[in-house]
């Protein structure tokens, strides 16, 4: 995921890249989408990837 296209266009991502070390960010990273599984799982709802607006 780290070396992913998605980790150069993800600000919130390239941000702590640039900051953290990848072993940190790496954690981050796993932290972040478990919370948004649990999120997902207690609130019985599907995922929607958010909005260049919201972002």
């Amino acid at each position: 995921m780290l070396k992913s296209k998605r980790a150069k266009t993800d600000p919130w991502l390239a941000r702590l890249l640039a900051a953290k070390p990848r072993k940190v960010v790496a954690v981050a990273l796993a932290n972040k989408m478990a919370r948004t599984g649990w999120a997902l799982m207690t609130r019985r709802e599907d995922y929607r990837e958010a909005s260049a607006a919201a972002a």
